[in-house]
């Protein structure tokens, strides 16, 4: 109270001083209380000490500490910002709150850091985090940057609860055969098979909740210990460790990690070959993520109990298409929940599956979906992208050279001009950050 005071009354003085004749002297427009120099160091105290209780769970850091300070945390919340940013203005209060917050929920040394980094006077973090929009909000985990970065609301509680889901166990036990038969099918899982007779394994356990951590949005974890143990590990085994692929039940399809769980690295190498396809499934809550990512989509609209058709495309890309990886992301997409996209191609889903591209400035439909099983024929669609082939063919037809064996199509039926993307509205929003590019 004392303190609100003090700077109320220098804030008032200030003003009216500053309103004074030009011939006063030019110290007193800011200085009035110091003349004495003993008063002027006891509020000098007072104004620091005011700051560092307003900042108290949160640190900024700079270039020199950075990595020092980060190591030391479980979890690291970096907020990367701009001064003069409206958008980082606004986060700031509600940033120090959720650290007030979070702190008092989980007080144990070394547990959660708060840190906010200025960009325009920490530019060398700017670009090592390679941050291209103010405010970023990405995540550290056991000195590890978290993969995606926090896109939620920008909300006290939505904060709050993120980075509470964070901290739980990433891993789910599983004790009996009902809830072994609830494992969910449709995502990838590492399921970890455990003999309780040894013992519980904190070490082998330790090393996987890491690895869970890291992977947490990618793959389903599991500790199956009890009845289901029974058909999935051998008489003189421990401990097994497998992958479930998507779309299927345990023991299907699944793939064993070939050592013995001694290694994190070891084991986030193999896990994460497993649970990050090159065919990944796009959402409404990780579109913004993948938009980002700069690279055109290929994307498979299918009906979302359609599994024949999307493990077919899922063949194709990986036989055909693994060289492009680096220049065009493969997705699958549930035509019921992504019916606006289908409208701009002049489809419903009584037309599912079809295969598209889109470019974030024009969306191409792939002519005839049972041609993917011609071999090449999805690689020649994705080069007549980069030729842009694709988009000379929507003004002016068909090549004349093209061998084209269906219908040949009239210049009737020609666009002359292919329909606008609609997965560029999903990229961040102007009216969510500031953003330093203006194209993807």
């Amino acid at each position: 109270m004392l303190l609100s005071r003090y700077f109320i009354n220098s804030r008032s003085s200030r003003r009216k001083s500053s309103s004074s004749s030009l011939s006063s002297s030019p110290f007193s427009t800011s200085i009035p209380f110091f003349s004495n120099p003993i008063t002027m160091l006891v509020h000098s105290i007072c104004f620091l000490s005011f700051a560092s209780f307003i900042n108290a769970h949160v640190v900024s850091l700079t270039s020199h500490d950075f990595d020092a300070f980060t190591a030391r945390y479980e979890l690291v919340f970096l907020n990367f910002y701009a001064d003069w940013c409206h958008f980082s203005q606004l986060l700031a209060p509600i940033f120090e709150e959720v650290a007030k917050k979070i702190s008092i929920e989980f007080p144990d040394e070394g547990k959660v850091l708060f840190a906010r980094i200025d960009c325009e006077q920490e530019s060398a973090l700017g670009q090592r985090f390679h941050i291209t929009k103010y405010p970023t909000l990405k995540i550290m985990m056991n000195g590890k940057l978290h993969k995606r970065e926090y896109r939620g609301q920008r909300s006290t509680e939505a904060m709050a609860q993120y980075l509470r889901d964070l901290l739980k166990d990433p891993i789910l036990p599983i004790h009996s055969h009902d809830e072994f038969s609830k494992i969910d099918e449709k995502k990838g899982a590492i399921v970890t098979y455990f003999n309780t007779d040894a013992g519980f394994k904190k070490l082998e356990y330790d090393i996987l909740r890491k690895v869970a951590r890291d992977l947490r949005d990618d793959c389903k974890f599991y500790w199956v210990t009890g009845g289901p143990t029974g058909q999935h590990l051998s008489p003189n085994k421990i401990l097994s460790i497998k992958f479930k692929p998507p779309r299927s039940r345990p023991s299907i399809n699944d793939l064993e990690f070939p050592t013995d769980l001694r290694s994190y690295d070891e084991l986030t190498t193999w896990a994460t070959d497993k649970c990050i396809p090159l065919v990944r499934e796009i959402t409404f809550e990780n579109a913004e993520e993948l938009t980002e990512e700069g690279l055109p989509f290929l994307i498979l609209f299918h009906h979302p109990e359609d599994k024949e058709t999307v493990d077919l495309f899922t063949k194709i890309v990986n036989k055909e298409l693994l060289s492009e990886s680096g220049n065009i992301n493969f997705l699958l997409a549930d035509g019921i929940k992504f019916a606006h996209p289908l409208m701009h191609l002049g489809k419903t889903s009584k037309d599912l599956p079809l295969v598209a591209i889109d470019s974030f400035r024009h969306m191409y439909m792939f002519p005839h979906f049972d041609d993917i099983r011609l071999p090449g024929k999805l690689k020649e669609f994705v080069q007549d992208l980069y030729s842009g082939k694709l988009h000379r063919e929507f003004h002016y037809g068909p090549d004349p050279t093209s061998n084209h064996h269906h219908d040949h199509v009239t210049q009737q039926q020609v666009q002359t001009q292919p329909p606008e993307s609609t997965f560029a509205k999903l990229a961040p929003s102007r009216n969510r950050y500031t953003l330093l590019k203006d194209e993807l």
